[in-house]
Order: C-alpha cells, then sequence, then structure tokens
C-alpha cells in the first residue's frame, strides 16, 4: 500500500491506491485468459502469489518515482473492477507510459474511458508530464478506441514487438501531448 499516494475521483469511478487486501479480487479479475491475452504482463494463470507479489513491489516503485498505479473502484457499489496506472515515468524527459486493463465482466461501459481520462489529467496537471504514451496489441483494437476517445493520436507501430504465448505480436503506439490535451480542454 503507498501510504502518501493520492486517490483521483470522477463521477463514477474511484481510483485509489492498491491495498494488499485486494490480491484476492485482483487474482480474480486478472485471471481469465482474455485478460492476459490483451497485456504483455499478466501471466495466465494468475495465482494470488502473482497478485500478492506484484502488490508488494508497488510502494517501492512508487517511492523511487518510476510508476503509480490504482485500484479502478465503481463509486455506486464500491467493486474493484481493474488497474490502471503510470509506468516508466521520466522526469527527465517529462513522459510516462499508461496502462489499464478492466475485468471482463465490466467491459464496454466507459470504465477504461473514464480511468484514462482521469490519470491523463494527473499527469499533465499534477505531476507536470509533456507525454503519455501507450502501447497495445493490434488484435485489442478496443484498447485503441479507448486511447483515441481520451485524445490520444496513433503513432505507429512495432511490428512482431513481443513474443506472447509463443507468437511474435505487433504493437501500436499512442500518445497525447500535454498541448493537445490543454487545448481540448
Amino acid at each position: 500500500m503507498t501510504p502518501d499516494q493520492p486517490s483521483l475521483v470522477t463521477e463514477n469511478l474511484l481510483l485509489r491506491p492498491i491495498s494488499p487486501t485486494d490480491s484476492a479480487r485482483i487474482c480474480e479479475l486478472a485471471g481469465h485468459r482474455e485478460i492476459a491475452a490483451n497485456t504483455t504482463r499478466i501471466p495466465h494463470p494468475y495465482a494470488e502469489e502473482d497478485a500478492r507479489e506484484w502488490i508488494g513491489s508497488q510502494y517501492e516503485e512508487f517511492k523511487r518515482g518510476e510508476q503509480l498505479n490504482f485500484a479502478i473502484i465503481v463509486r455506486s457499489s464500491g467493486e474493484l473492477i481493474g488497474l490502471c496506472g503510470l509506468s516508466r515515468i521520466n522526469r527527465e524527459y517529462e513522459s510516462a507510459e499508461i496502462g489499464y486493463w478492466i475485468g471482463r465482466q465490466y467491459w464496454n461501459r466507459g470504465h477504461a474511458t473514464g480511468a484514462v481520462t482521469a490519470l491523463v489529467d494527473y499527469a499533465f496537471r499534477i505531476l507536470g508530464l509533456n507525454r503519455v504514451y501507450s502501447r497495445y496489441m493490434r488484435r485489442n483494437p478496443a484498447s485503441g478506441r479507448v486511447l483515441a476517445k481520451c485524445g490520444f493520436v496513433h503513432e505507429g507501430t512495432l511490428r512482431q514487438h513481443v513474443k506472447k504465448w509463443g507468437k511474435f505480436e505487433d504493437i501500436e503506439m499512442a500518445a497525447i501531448l500535454k498541448e493537445d490535451y490543454l487545448r481540448n480542454d
């Protein structure tokens, strides 16, 4: 847990620090094969021990200023439905990578768009970053649509950039700049 990490609030969501007590729920949601299939870092199967280990690493990475991760909570129900965060935070270049996943049963409800929008706003207004970028697998166009709704611009394709489950995958790159974000404000 990162006690000095902020929480972010939107109309429908609460983005709060991840807690060790979240491990079972994270395992339940991230354990679906479709979640792992669309991410480069989540293994399948995903055990609760994997979740506990990952959660345990978060505070030190936050203290070093390398990343900032949140549990995505639906405000009306209090349910944890996914995770989002900024990683590869680079203060020299004023940039970071955004990542997110939403539990399968919560897809197509605008939750990813809401979480990404809140996190981008935080990155530009509070952290003072200039660029936020994201990478997603070409075979996951839904992620590209979320980013486009949030103002990200497609920048290109990294052909066969990762190998997932024995198969090379193309990665799409998208980014948003602070000036573009504030212009649309």
